[in-house]
């Protein structure tokens, strides 16, 4: 029958059908659909790698892309560590990471407390990972998490004080890669050890701390190139979150090809050459809770507005699964386990940075590490600070808590034992 009413529509005309020439518009249309969102979708992963016995850990690995890349690594066998912010008592958590079992029929699935906006909270898990004699098994990290605020959306601050953007985006991983490096070196030889890094095109407007800035002759001889304070956020009134996330990505990205520098510069005791190697990953305009959070500019009325247009959201965004693929490639292509490391790839290919000479520049690179170090020890030994005389003041209040209970437990004892004696006074009488 389909095939009588096709021919009839190619012989005789598509006017001669009923309803022809709306079913030829809704055919065309659908194609048109079909071809953007294919379009939209990007590059799919074609390459395999088998992912059984390798220990994956993974940031921001429970929703959005991150977790699109935990299932598809834990579908292949991977044993995953997820870095969360959740406590790890969470009915959240802990139906997730059940699901996550179920789903991947995979055991091997454990989660970690770390808190990216928390510096101490990075120490505490690093130090404890690498901590460990013979050094713990680790052949790849993903970071995944990141941090946005909204259009308009007023300054936050981590734990230590310092812009959330830039706090959690480039800080939180610098520290937690400095603190785990031994750990990735000291790895055997034959293992491919990788380092995946999701970041964003906007770094491409980014601007470098005032004191890692290259240097330049239209702002005057060896002045730096105008940025952000690397510590300080900015004011309220001055706070741009699309330029403080732009500026904490070109950061992030500069910190990864200096640590591959420190990677390869490592002389390994059994003289084998360096086998960690850092990938920068681009995932694209993707639909996860942030780029809602962002589209929706954080408000009720925001996201009535996101509803209302998703289905355009839905054509031109990515879906979180398509998003990961480029992470997946990462993860998996061969080539990437041999040679110096510090590649950028964009839709499931290899792609020359926008910004290669800033961010290649040594210069910069140097100027950007020690100063970070310099800015979380700081900050570090303020943390300590404070934590030891909240303490102090815990124990105080506790002490007082307790010499109140023994004063009331007192009046308790000694009430009876006046009234008692009172009523053998009454008695005598």
């Amino acid at each position: 029958m389909p095939l009588h009413i096709l021919a009839q529509g190619v012989f005789e005309g598509i006017s001669t059908l009923p309803g022809g020439w709306t079913l030829l518009k809704t055919i065309i249309a659908l194609a048109v659909l079909l071809v953007l969102k294919r379009f939209f979708n990007g590059a799919w992963n074609t390459s395999e790698r088998n992912m059984h016995s390798k220990v994956v850990m993974i940031t921001g690995g429970t929703s959005g892309i991150g977790a699109e890349v935990a299932r598809n690594l834990a579908q292949r066998g991977a044993q995953l560590i997820l870095l969360t912010n959740h406590p790890l008592s969470d009915p959240f958590l802990v139906d997730y990471i059940f699901d996550l079992r179920s789903s991947t029929n995979n055991e091997l699935i454990t989660a970690e407390h770390v808190d990216l906006a928390s510096l101490h909270s990075i120490r505490l898990f690093a130090t404890k990972w690498i901590d460990n004699a013979p050094p713990r098994r680790l052949d790849m990290i993903v970071l995944c998490a990141n941090e946005m605020t909204p259009p308009g959306g007023k300054i936050r601050v981590t734990e230590d004080g310092v812009e959330r953007i830039w706090g959690v985006n480039y800080l939180a991983n610098f520290h937690l890669l400095s603190i785990l490096s031994p750990g990735l070196r000291a790895q055997p030889p034959d293992r491919d050890v990788r380092v995946v890094i999701a970041t964003c095109g906007s770094y491409i407007v980014g601007k470098l701390p005032e004191s890692s800035g290259p240097t330049s002759e239209k702002n005057g001889k060896g002045k730096k190139n105008t940025g952000r304070d690397i510590k300080a956020a900015p004011m309220p009134e001055t706070f741009n979150p699309s330029a403080a996330y732009a500026d904490s990505k070109l950061a992030l990205m500069t910190f990864a090809h200096a640590f591959q520098k420190h990677l390869t510069s490592y002389i390994r005791p059994d003289k084998s050459p360096n086998n960690a190697r850092v990938i920068l990953c681009d995932p694209g305009l993707t639909r996860t809770p942030g780029m809602r959070r962002y589209l929706s500019r954080g408000s009720i009325l925001g996201l009535l507005v996101y509803l209302f247009m998703w289905p355009f959201w839905w054509l031109v965004l990515k879906s979180p699964d398509s998003g990961a693929q480029t992470i997946l490639f990462a993860a998996m292509e061969a080539e990437f386990g041999r040679g110096e490391g510090g590649v950028f790839l964009k839709e499931v290919q290899v792609r020359e940075l926008a910004r290669k000479e800033e961010i290649g520049d040594e210069g910069c690179q140097k100027s950007l590490w020690e100063e970070s170090e310099r800015v979380v020890q700081g900050l570090e030994k303020e943390g300590a600070g404070r934590r030891a005389r909240e303490k102090k003041e815990r124990e105080a209040r506790d002490k007082k808590v307790e010499k109140e209970k023994e004063r009331e437990a007192a009046k308790e004892k000694d009430k009876p034992q006046s009234t008692a004696d009172g009523a053998r006074q009454r008695k005598g009488k």
